[in-house]
């Protein structure tokens, strides 16, 4: 008989997504909220107002000591001995083939501390794997995952929300920066990322019990700036519009960074690092394929996983795809072949056995506004 699967894990906002009537769905072995009503409605609070997201399915993993970054240097792709304290870096840890085997945020949080951000899914094998590759170095490699809460903030709005429950001059924190602050008078680390296109802050709290009382405290300042909560739906929709790519979907260990048009995150310049003699390789070579943005010219939703045509003949897959609320058509992305000339031809993606017509774009889909 096989083992019966486990329920999945409750962030210590559950309580507070039920009370707002969120449908919950298991998501990496989380609870989460897959939307409070309209993800529509969601969607479009990001772009105009402002929406709160819960992330603390997350993982937290924090490296202290002399060798921190010689150790991150070693373990990833980027460069992060470079990052200066309070500023955060967008990289990846690869396998030895160059395979993506998560992407990440990695914050510098002193000269000897920094805290990697994993997703949900990967963080058993991003923490193995930097505990492994930092064995050699005088650094210590925690997993605080279970101890943490990440609350994200985002849309036009968010400064406005967030300014007066906060101790933090908003001024002054920089796109990817992180400092130690307060807000709704608890400690937190207060960062200028996130995953929607939009301005806006992820807010790391530990421990995680703290996030119920920050979560309602943004909610009552946000009502009347339009702040919503949402869910996972509209967080999608939000990163497909802004072309961000999806772990397991646009990124997985069988595509490299290259392949993803994300080589620009893999620094040579820094010495030796695992898999950089297949990133070399990869970065020396025609790429296999490419990733491409796809605009439906009708209204038939472009999912994952469809045959991307060019005058009839199979020329690649997308990875991503859904109704785009802000642009008002359907969007997907997809990888093609690395030499293939998309301006030229008839695109058409195989939606059900129906060829869909498309227009090939650039990405992202959506930039907002300075």
């Amino acid at each position: 008989m096989s083992e019966p699967a486990s329920a999945p894990r409750s962030t210590t906002l559950r309580e507070v997504h039920e009370k707002a009537g969120a449908t919950l769905v298991d998501f990496a072995g989380w609870l989460m909220p897959l939307r409070y009503g309209s993800e529509t409605a969601e969607h479009k609070a990001v772009r105009e107002a402002a929406g709160l997201f819960d992330l603390s399915h997350m993982g937290e993993i924090r490296l202290t000591g002399p060798q921190a970054a010689d150790a991150l240097d070693h373990a990833l792709v980027g460069y992060l001995s470079r990052v200066k304290v309070g500023r955060a870096r967008y990289t990846m840890i690869t396998d030895e083939d160059g395979g993506v085997l998560d992407d990440l945020i990695v914050y510098r949080l002193g000269e000897e501390e920094y805290l990697v951000v994993a997703n949900a899914a990967n963080v058993p094998v991003v923490a193995s794997a930097l505990a492994e590759r930092a064995s050699g170095f005088d650094t210590e490699v925690a997993d605080e995952s279970a101890d943490h809460a990440l609350i994200a903030l985002q849309g036009p709005r968010a400064v406005d929300v967030l300014a007066p429950l906060t101790d933090a001059n908003l001024d002054d924190i920089r796109y990817y920066a992180g400092y130690e602050h307060t807000v709704a008078g608890e400690p937190v680390l207060l960062a200028r990322t996130g995953y929607t296109g939009e301005d806006g802050f992820e807010i790391f709290l530990n421990p995680a019990t703290k996030a119920p009382k920050v979560w309602e405290a943004l909610m009552a300042e946000g009502e009347r700036h339009g702040l919503v909560p949402a869910g996972l739906s509209a967080r999608d929709t939000l990163r497909m519009e802004a072309g961000m790519p999806l772990y397991g979907q646009e990124l997985t260990a069988e595509l490299t960074p290259f392949d993803a048009g994300l080589g620009r995150v893999v620094k040579f310049d820094k010495g030796d690092f695992v898999g950089r003699a297949a990133l070399e390789e990869a970065s020396r070579t025609s790429r296999p394929r490419r990733l491409i943005g796809l605009l439906a010219r009708g209204r038939r939703p472009l999912r994952g996983g469809q045959d991307v045509l060019r005058d009839d003949a199979v020329v690649g897959t997308t990875t991503s795809g859904a109704p785009s609320p802000t642009l008002g058509r359907p969007i997907a992305m997809a990888y093609v072949d690395g030499d293939l000339d998309t301006s030229t031809g008839t695109f058409t993606v195989d939606v059900r056995g129906r060829a869909e017509d498309v227009d090939v774009v650039e990405l992202p889909f959506y930039k907002r506004q300075p």
